[in-house]
């Protein structure tokens, strides 16, 4: 699964240039789907049609995006000033770098500060390519980029710019590949735009499906680093069954019903009730009528930053999970 992990976290994708994510997931996909589209959002839909009559529709979504920054104007000495593509720190900035779709790479400075105990903020800080001047600056105002930064395993702990959410993207494909020739449901696996900035691409999708059952495969914090928040899921646990974060509450007969197919299945898990941030559930709770929407998440260590760390044996306990979940009947 790792190379897998690595063609994705290491692809160009902020929110709104998502283009060549979709373009590396269709070909994986298509193979185990019976239709594939893509809507004007830019999210990828992958529909498994069930065998039965009158089956549920059930949305599972994982968001193709990830951080990054976009140029905003370009200095007179070739400097590029920059704003956040959603949840970008301060300081997880400075030395950093970053690579624009055409492949220019920047090093991230900042301006002079004589307090070295200080954290610019972002508006403080400028991007180098090179350039000795506006006029052979190869990045125009409005140019998108990631962070640059390679996949990494070290045994069962792998390390990427972009786990938030690829690794999500990886359970849903490994999923789709496990899945039988024969589902219960009507699947329609979403590989959404736009999360990271308002979850919009998911919220366009589950208006269109009109799902009644929505599973988000998202990310989680951790806390199991020196003095992090209190907060009961750790690295190497399992997966992280949500109950609630700061956009959502979960549907509670969902969470009994994944609870009870981890523990059927022998998987391995942990219950997440996250304080703050919220995933492409929280949309799909919501669109048309509503449905009844949760969230398996991938416990991840020092999200949005450049190195965000997963186990790979939570990415397949969540694997494994899903596919208990979406092969046998749901009733809530």
């Amino acid at each position: 699964m790792n190379d897998l992990i690595r063609s994705l976290v290491e692809a160009f994708g902020p929110s709104g240039f998502e283009d060549a994510v979709r373009d590396l997931i269709r070909p994986l996909v298509e193979p185990h789907a019976d239709e594939v589209s893509v809507d004007a959002m830019g999210n990828l839909i992958v529909r498994k049609r069930a065998a039965g009559e009158n089956p549920l529709k059930v949305m599972i979504a994982a968001h193709m995006d990830e951080i990054g920054v976009m140029a905003t104007h370009v200095t007179a000495e070739g400097f590029l000033r920059f704003t956040n593509i959603g949840g970008v720190g301060p300081h997880t900035l400075l030395g950093g770098r970053v690579r624009f779709a055409d492949g220019t790479l920047g090093v991230i400075g900042a301006d002079r500060n004589d307090d070295r105990s200080a954290i610019h903020p972002l508006s403080k800080h400028f991007i180098d390519v090179g350039a000795t001047s506006r006029d052979d600056c190869p990045v125009r105002v409005g140019d998108a980029a990631h962070f640059e930064r390679p996949f990494v395993a070290q045994g069962h702990r792998l390390t990427a710019k972009s786990m938030d959410d690829r690794i999500g993207c990886v359970v849903a494909i490994e999923a789709l590949r496990r899945l039988p020739a024969t589902v219960p449901h009507d699947l329609y696996f979403v590989f959404s735009v736009q999360e990271e900035v308002g979850t919009r691409g998911a919220e366009a999708a589950a208006n269109r499906i009109l799902p009644d059952v929505g599973i988000a495969l998202d990310v989680t914090l951790t806390g199991d680093v020196p003095e992090a928040r209190s907060m009961s899921v750790r690295l190497g646990d399992g997966p992280a069954i949500k109950v609630r974060d700061s956009g959502m509450i979960a549907h509670t007969g969902l969470v009994r019903l994944m609870r009870q197919r981890a523990e059927e299945a022998g998987i391995t898990h942990q219950m997440e009730v996250l304080d703050g941030g919220s995933t492409d559930a929280r949309p799909m709770q919501v669109a048309g009528p509503g449905c009844a929407a949760g969230c398996i998440s991938i416990p991840c260590r020092y999200v949005h930053t450049p190195s965000e760390t997963v186990d790979a044996r939570d990415v397949e306990g969540a694997v494994q999970l899903l596919v208990a979940v979406l092969s046998n009947p749901i009733e809530l």
